[in-house]
């Protein structure tokens, strides 16, 4: 079982930025893949970046060269750094792992991030 716990999410005015952290409860490196998804109401989970076992990264099409995933094995955490953001990017966002040896997924709880003037 792996507990993921995110923070840094809160109010942010258009343009500024934010940085995500995701901790987890076992070394990083127990894992395939580290991403972070967003959700808004009435929409399905979306993913927004993911950084694999290798530092291979991708990004969806809306956050590159804004957003960039990152992770740190003495802390144990993913982070997305988020610049210039915009009111579209306003939803809560969630950090996942794919765990190496199973292939299960786990989720944390989500941080919300709200852009607004």
């Amino acid at each position: 079982q792996v507990q993921l716990v995110e923070s840094g999410g809160g109010l942010v005015q258009p343009g500024g930025s934010l940085s995500l952290s995701c901790i987890a409860s076992m070394s990083i490196f127990s894992f395939n893949s580290m991403s972070w998804y967003r959700q808004t109401p009435g929409k399905p989970r979306e993913s927004v970046a993911q950084i694999m076992s290798g530092d291979d990264t991708n990004y969806s099409d809306s956050v590159k060269g804004r957003f960039t995933i990152s992770r740190d094995p003495d802390k144990s955490t993913v982070q997305l750094q988020m610049n210039s953001l915009q009111l579209e990017n306003t939803a809560v966002y969630y950090c996942n792992v794919r765990l190496r040896e199973s292939g299960i997924l786990y989720w944390g709880q989500g941080t919300k991030v709200t852009v607004s003037s």
